[in-house]
């Protein structure tokens, strides 16, 4: 149903936790490089479960190359912490692409400005910074899930 694009991740459980949701939830996982994990990890598959072998996981050398593949589109949308436009205003559409940055970065700022019509949030209390990446995915996804539950196949 979606596409979850991820960074540069940096986090094995994390990984492992949003391939589980992608399962879950019907939806593809991307992730692209540069990042440190190895996806034979142990604690990247105990976070996945054995659901791992069912996941549709593609893992990109770098952004050009994956954006050469798969041209962002109006149907590409950006989480950060860094606008103020809240995820719960935006209406999903079956197909989406939910793009992330990395747990101790995020998107890259210049990459988010150039999609700002698009660039949006998940509301949280001052002074916290940032959610945990899965979480943030798992909120995301199962919103778009919400608007769309007729469409989606339990």
């Amino acid at each position: 149903m979606f596409e979850i694009v991820l960074l540069s991740p940096k986090i094995p459980q994390n990984v492992g936790a949003i391939g589980r949701l992608c399962v879950c939830a019907g939806a593809k996982l991307s992730a692209i490089a540069p990042t440190p994990i190895d996806f034979d990890d142990k604690k990247l598959r105990r976070a996945g479960l054995d659901y791992w072998r069912y996941l549709e996981f593609s893992l990109w050398d770098n952004l050009e190359l994956f954006l050469a593949k798969n041209p962002t589109r109006d149907r590409d949308f950006f989480f950060t912490t860094k606008v103020d436009r809240p995820y719960f205003h935006a209406s999903f559409q079956a197909g989406d692409r939910f793009w992330f940055g990395s747990e101790d970065a995020g998107l890259p700022e210049d990459f988010w400005r150039a999609y700002a019509d698009r660039a949006l949030t998940i509301p949280m209390k001052k002074p916290f910074r940032s959610l945990n990446l899965a979480n943030a995915a798992s909120i995301v996804v199962y919103e778009g899930i919400r608007q769309n539950y007729a469409d989606f196949t339990v």
